[in-house]
């Protein structure tokens, strides 16, 4: 009987040592650095954070025998705090990547503390075309949008309907930088003509004095060259003034359908914006919002399903090379193309831009909407090899050329 317990007891131990050097391993932590309270919270913020998790939760919560954790911090809107951040969670709570980093100036500081230390850093919701530009680096994805390729679908859909002389109001950082450039390139390049702009302070709640000299500036269109909770008070602040009604038109250079619906339909009816992803594209994206909203109480924006995919797209291949290292796993994550519920096809090319479908979509009437959050209607598909920057005109130092 003894040698019978003992034997029993032996192979119970086989079997569980396994499990008990899993357990021993650290976990893999991945860093969200996002905006949890501020004009960009629910563009990215708790939502990314909530992406992040389901994506471990679907991929199995565990990869090479460690349990995946998903941090988060608030970076406050501020560069210097998003680089102290990123130290942090890189330097001594043993974070390996970092995903999403809302906002261009954050994204910027943090981006450069990983690619210091050799760290995959993936951004969903910044916007700045240097990202990929001269800010690139080998370990960097840029993932969702860019400055670019918003410009270059909403600014040319707009110039082709005759709205040809434009006016912007800019949010001044490197984001609302970019995109006004990038918006004043496409629409000079196709026979339109810029007559003028202002700049704003980020989170700025009164654009009376913006509105005013826009209005008077006589242009067919005012151009936003901003995000978030400056879009929605620009927006909602121009209705009060009489803009639209005046025969202006608003474009709203980047918003999202939480900006759609915090504005309204009654005031946002018949603008034209561009977006990576939308709630309603067909049944895989309805489904992936079902689950989104049963935690968060309303749909997913294109950044909160790109750090999804992100972060789904990094644990695969993690788990290919066998190895948290990031040259191999990079070199996976660019090789391996991206088919899940953000986008199809989507690849990853060597200046880190990360190439997909766009759409343009236009604001529906009251009368056509279904209910909330039913805002858009799809006016056209823009292939990622059209609406993104071509490598020949990129100024990322690793393309060759």
């Amino acid at each position: 009987m003894r040698r019978v317990l003992s034997g029993i007891l032996g192979a119970a131990l086989a079997l569980a040592a396994p499990a008990a050097i899993a357990q021993s391993k650290p976990p893999l932590k991945l860093g969200g650095i996002l905006d949890m309270s501020g004009l960009y919270a629910d563009i990215t913020g708790p939502g990314s954070e909530l992406a992040a998790k389901m994506a471990v939760e679907d991929f199995g919560g565990e990869v090479l025998g460690r349990k995946i954790e998903i941090l988060a911090a608030d970076h406050l809107n501020k560069a210097d705090l998003a680089a102290n951040i990123a130290r942090d969670m890189l330097d001594n709570q043993g974070v390996e990547m970092i995903y999403d980093v809302a906002a261009s100036a954050t994204a910027l500081a943090a981006g450069e503390i990983a690619k210091a230390r050799n760290k995959i850093v993936m951004f969903s919701g910044p916007g700045s075309i240097r990202l990929s530009n001269e800010a690139c680096g080998p370990y960097t994805v840029h993932y969702v949008f860019d400055t670019f390729a918003q410009a270059n679908v909403t600014g040319l859909a707009a110039v082709k309907q005759g709205l040809d002389t434009w006016f912007f109001i800019t949010a001044d950082y490197a984001f609302g930088h970019d995109l006004e450039k990038d918006t004043t390139n496409v629409v000079l390049k196709s026979g339109g003509k810029v007559v003028g702009g202002v700049r704003h302070p980020l989170n700025t709640a009164d654009f009376s004095s913006y509105l005013l000299q826009a209005q008077a500036s006589k242009a067919k269109v005012i151009g936003l060259a901003n995000a978030g909770g400056d879009t929605i008070n620009t927006i909602k602040q121009a209705a009060e003034f009489g803009i639209m009604k005046g025969g202006q038109k608003l474009s709203p250079l980047l918003a999202f359908v939480t900006d759609i619906d915090s504005v309204g339909l009654p005031t946002a009816q018949g603008l034209l914006l561009t977006e990576a992803w939308y709630w309603d594209l067909n049944d895989d994206t309805r489904a992936f919002s079902k689950r989104f909203m049963a935690s968060m109480g309303r749909v997913p924006t294109g950044a909160q399903v790109g750090v999804y995919s992100s972060v789904m797209h990094y644990l695969k291949a993690v788990k290919a090379a066998g190895t948290t290292d990031a040259a191999p796993v990079m070199k996976v994550m660019k090789e391996t193309p991206i088919n899940d519920v953000f986008t199809k096809n989507g690849r990853i090319r060597e200046d880190g831009r990360m190439v997909h479908d766009m759409y343009l979509f236009e604001v529906k009437k009251p009368s056509e909407s279904k209910g909330r959050w039913d805002d858009y209607k799809l006016l056209s598909t823009i292939p990622g090899n059209e609406a993104f920057q071509s490598l020949e005109q990129s100024r990322c130092p690793l393309v060759k050329k």
